[in-house]
């Protein structure tokens, strides 16, 4: 089973679109036959985002600190809840586990998490496909930012291929498949 990574928040914004958006993909995550890694928490996108894909009766994975238990509130109904150490381990495990990366509208983390992705996609680190979710135009000043530092010369232009960037659902579930439909035929 492809496991796919979801990057958001454990917030849920000012906009209800994101929060519906969030239960949405994960039902089609998971009507796909596809794992949903992520966050761990029970509030906010992220909870949503469980939510969705637990009632299409999907496999979810859960990665919190400790620390974080408390505060974002682990989901106790997923499939598998890591409580681990730290946040280093949070993310070395995502994306140890993870065959795809969703980048859905959050926070500090939530861009933290994409950065450092991106940065390890460009490094050579990993080839898994990440795709942004530019939701309501969500990370417009984001993907501008990139491109600042593609024309200020701090990052060559090939690099911007790394991710891809899709406005709505339908697209991202269209781009995942056929992400996974070309690894099957290259391997």
């Amino acid at each position: 089973m492809k496991k796919i990574c979801v990057f958001t928040g454990a917030a849920s914004g000012t906009n209800p679109l994101y929060k519906d958006a969030a239960y949405q993909m994960g039902q089609m995550i998971a009507s796909r036959g596809f794992g949903l890694v992520y966050g761990g928490g029970k509030m906010g996108l992220m909870g949503a985002v469980a939510d969705g894909a637990l009632a299409a009766n999907g496999t979810v994975t859960g990665i919190i600190p400790k620390f974080l238990d408390n505060i974002e509130v682990g989901h106790k109904d997923v499939t598998e809840l890591h409580i681990i150490d730290s946040m280093h381990e949070r993310k070395a495990m995502m994306y140890d586990i993870a065959d795809a990366f969703i980048i859905f509208p959050g926070g500090l983390g939530t861009l933290d998490e994409t950065m450092e992705i991106i940065t390890w996609r460009q490094l050579g680190l990993h080839k898994k496909p990440i795709i942004i979710v530019n939701l309501n135009g969500y990370w417009d000043t984001m993907l501008i930012m990139i491109q600042n530092i593609i024309n200020q010369g701090f990052m060559h232009h090939s690099h911007g291929s790394h991710f891809d960037q899709v406005d709505d659902l339908d697209n991202l579930m269209n781009k995942l498949d056929l992400k996974f439909k070309c690894d099957q035929i290259q391997t």
